[in-house]
């Protein structure tokens, strides 16, 4: 776990991770597969990295977008976590748009969630079975974020996707925000080569330290589902977030 002063310092060192985690996959892989996070959280990353000094770091045409989640509303709704990064990143780099994948929260529920399980299966060259761990057939980088309520990705407390072990993708309709969401499930993001975890602001403290430091409980604690079972997982955490743990 990685401490930072501010919620600023803690999003700049992400966006230099995100690039260096880029450089190495596009050396090793001839491409660089990244799961953005949506809420709040990461939108003053997503302006960081579409600034010259980081944007120009990234070979954006061999960079192949996806979401770990998404808000089953139209593209261009506010609350749309593709509209989100379209606006404050992508819409800033020279990324082909072939090269977007995004979750068509406009569909109906299980529909799109079902596409995006092919989508993801096609570029990854696994027809069939779990996620592959293999190098250039599996995410690269995911971002997450956690809510107060310990939920990550779509991933809620007591809902079946946290506990979901073959499909890649899942629709559940969450009651406790009213309405559907679409995420990827624990199998496909622990596939993963590298997690980073971005926790900031005093509300995300106390439940911070209940994933980190209580007894492993997924169903209550989503958060604690994810754990690569071949790469790195990484919490970036401000003061504020930070304030409830060991040794604060």
């Amino acid at each position: 776990m990685a401490r930072y002063p501010t919620a600023d310092a803690l999003m700049a060192d992400a966006a230099g991770r995100f690039v260096s985690v880029a450089a190495q996959s596009l050396r090793e892989n001839g491409r660089f597969l990244v799961a953005l996070a949506g809420g709040s959280t990461p939108r003053k990353l997503y302006e960081t990295l579409a600034t010259p000094e980081y944007a120009s770091r990234i070979d954006w045409r061999h960079t192949h977008v996806f979401w770990g989640d998404e808000r089953c509303v139209p593209p261009d709704d506010p609350a749309s976590n593709y509209r989100l990064a379209r606006t404050t990143l992508l819409d800033r780099v020279a990324i082909p748009e072939t090269n977007v994948h995004r979750i068509r929260g406009e569909d109906a529920p299980d529909q799109a969630a079902v596409a995006y399980e092919g989508e993801l299966r096609l570029v990854f060259d696994t027809p069939d079975g779990p996620p592959s761990v293999q190098p250039g057939r599996r995410l690269d980088l995911v971002l997450l974020g956690m809510g107060s309520n310990g939920h990550t990705a779509s991933l809620f407390p007591g809902l079946a996707a946290v506990r979901e072990r073959e499909r890649w993708v899942m629709a559940e309709h969450v009651a406790e925000v009213g309405g559907w969401r679409i995420t990827l499930t624990p199998p496909m993001l622990n596939a993963a080569a590298h997690v980073l975890f971005l926790v900031s602001g005093a509300d995300k403290a106390a439940m911070l330290h209940r994933v980190l430091e209580d007894p492993v409980d997924p169903d209550a604690l989503p958060a604690q589902a994810i754990a690569p079972r071949d790469g790195a997982l990484t919490w970036l955490v401000d003061a504020a977030a930070a304030a409830s743990l060991r040794g604060e």
